[in-house]
């Protein structure tokens, strides 16, 4: 059994080329597989190995001052989620183009994900919005969300400019791990929005505090699990290798869906 973890924190990082060397040695030399994002603007991580090795990376990074209360988020699976591992520097940790979107001076409040699920359990009238990808939401997303039918999160800004979302109404709005929302809520407020709420922790975490009520479909996870259930379990789900699309079962059932070369979404191209 392989544990997996993911974690963020926005907060001003002007050295941090200087983290990329040291905690790319400490994974290699601990059995740790994954991502790290590093930039100004803070860290992003993705990490999967056996228990023991991913609380020492926790430990480790917890002794730096600056993570100490870096929040983990931790699921589990049969197989390690990533085969590599990667320590990147970026511009920013979730990409958006707008270096005036600060999540660490400025951003919207959170929701629990059982005050959530009692929202809609009762019907409140709220608007629900999806922040993520469109090949994300394809796979799966609450019952009555809002799709801005975007390609990329550097899209939202002007999907919000341009949408209908009463601004006098509360909206919830909602991502994979809660990292999106934080720039998404400062966006929606610096455009007259007057209630914005992010489900806190995002889908994974209402997934493991509710168990996925009011979910349709799975969610889409950056990692080769590609989909879990509303329990956190994996999905059957698979990844073109030929144009990167998530797909389901249904669609790797598909006469179009050919191991390695093509699927429904790539099969005109290839033909």
């Amino acid at each position: 059994m392989w544990t997996n973890i993911s974690a963020y924190k926005f907060f001003s990082m002007p050295d941090f080329e200087d983290l990329r060397n040291p905690l790319k040695e400490f994974c290699d030399s601990n059995g740790i597989f994954g991502t790290i994002l590093l930039s100004p603007e803070g860290i992003n991580i993705f990490l999967s190995a056996p228990r023991e090795n991913i609380d020492l990376f926790v430990k480790h990074i917890r002794e730096d001052v600056r993570f100490s209360d870096i929040w983990i988020k931790y699921s589990e699976s049969n197989e390690c989620a990533f085969r590599r591992m990667n320590v990147r520097l970026k511009k920013e940790i979730i990409s958006m183009g707008d270096p005036s979107v600060k999540p660490h001076e400025f951003t919207g409040d959170s929701i629990e994900p059982k005050q959530f699920k009692r929202w809609l359990d009762e019907g409140k009238d709220i608007t629900i919005l999806d922040t993520r990808n469109d090949y994300e939401i394809r796979m799966g997303t609450f019952e009555g969300a809002v799709d801005f039918d975007i390609q990329t999160f550097r899209g939202f800004p002007d999907a919000v400019a341009q949408s209908e979302i009463p601004k006098d109404k509360p909206v919830v709005i909602f991502c994979t791990g809660g990292i999106r929302c934080e720039k998404a809520s400062v966006v929606m407020l610096n455009q007259g929005f007057q209630e914005v709420y992010q489900i806190n922790g995002g889908i994974l975490n209402y997934f493991e505090e509710t168990g996925g009520a009011h979910w349709n479909g799975e969610c889409f996870v950056f990692d080769r699990r590609v989909g879990v259930k509303g329990d956190l379990s994996e999905t059957d789900s698979e990844v073109c290798w030929a144009c990167r699309e998530p797909l389901t079962f249904e669609e790797v059932s598909s006469p179009d869906y050919i191991r390695g070369k093509c699927c429904p979404y790539c099969v005109e191209a290839k033909a």
